[in-house]
């Protein structure tokens, strides 16, 4: 449990992300945390509820908003639930930061993630460098952006190719890939293979790429952001690629979220991100474990 010095920290960045979003004209939103249909996702198991399941994140109501209401900005920060989750960097129960911007891609979110990590490291009186896990991390160098076939070159066996012909693209990104990202400056590792982007823009220059990317800080990802898909039958298709892989894991189905379709030829050009303000705070406070920045963990309870 944190003491009262940490709640007041933990507090004080919570407010913080709020103020830069309220400066920067958003509009924060809150929508509802128990649904009867989730996107489908293959490697997140949903948490049930009755008949229905916690989100495992909210992104599906925020575009319903973006695309429905003419909001161009919007930020929420809340509770999101996914199964099976535990360990130094994981919690079944965790707090996330989602934004989405309309008229933006996703190179202009990688500027604004950057823009909002160097706005809570001044806030909490770190400036110019933080300190994780015995690295020294400058936040004033342009912060790298790496493509993941780039990656593969430099610090994987087996080319990108190779690694998702053979299944093994997850084991190289995990054991060989992100140990080596974000130990001198943060990384956006970025236009990830279209398979591995269930939601994201196809690249108009290289379709077989995803205008995906994640932002890596002292080896741990933080967040995960896109240009979107607008397309509904694109979108459907590869839902239902989604429903095949989770029927072949023997989980069972949430279906398909057809009033999120439906909405989909409403929206405009925007991009989205999802960040874990709890790993944030590891981050910033050179903590180790995710225990040791939220206020209880589930065997405290």
């Amino acid at each position: 449990m944190l003491n009262e010095s940490g709640l007041r920290k933990r507090a004080a960045l919570i407010q913080a992300i709020r103020r830069f979003f309220v400066e920067r004209d958003y509009l924060e939103v809150d929508t509802p945390v128990r649904l009867p249909v989730l996107i489908p996702e293959a490697y997140n198991l949903p948490v049930k509820s009755g008949d229905c399941y916690l989100q495992t994140s909210p992104e599906i109501c925020m575009k319903r908003i973006l695309a429905e209401t003419g909001c161009q900005k919007i930020f929420q920060i809340c509770r999101c639930f996914r199964e099976n989750e535990r360990g130094d960097q994981h919690l079944p129960e965790f707090t996330m930061l989602e934004w989405y911007r309309a008229h933006c891609d996703y190179h202009s979110l990688m500027d604004e993630c950057e823009e909002l990590v160097k706005y809570l490291a001044q806030a909490d009186d770190q400036r110019q460098h933080l300190t994780f896990q015995d690295k020294v991390i400058d936040l004033t160098k342009p912060w790298m952006r790496l493509s993941v076939e780039e990656a593969f070159r430099r610090y994987a066996p087996v080319t990108l190719a190779a690694a998702l012909a053979d299944n093994s693209f997850d084991e190289m990104l995990c054991k060989k890939i992100e140990p080596e990202l974000g130990l001198e400056s943060p990384v956006f590792l970025y236009d990830y293979p279209i398979s591995l982007a269930a939601l994201a823009r196809k690249k108009k220059s290289d379709p077989s790429v995803a205008e995906r990317f994640e932002l890596y800080i002292g080896a741990m990802e933080l967040a995960n952001g896109f240009t979107e898909l607008t397309d509904q039958v694109e979108q459907r298709q590869r839902f239902e690629k989604e429903l095949q892989s989770i029927k072949k894991d023997g989980r069972p189905s949430t279906g398909l979220p057809e009033k999120f379709l439906a909405c989909l030829p409403q929206m405009e050009e925007a991009a989205g991100i999802a960040l874990g303000v709890d790993r944030l705070a590891m981050v910033l406070w050179n903590k180790s474990t995710i225990d040791e920045v939220v206020p209880f963990v589930p065997e405290e309870l």
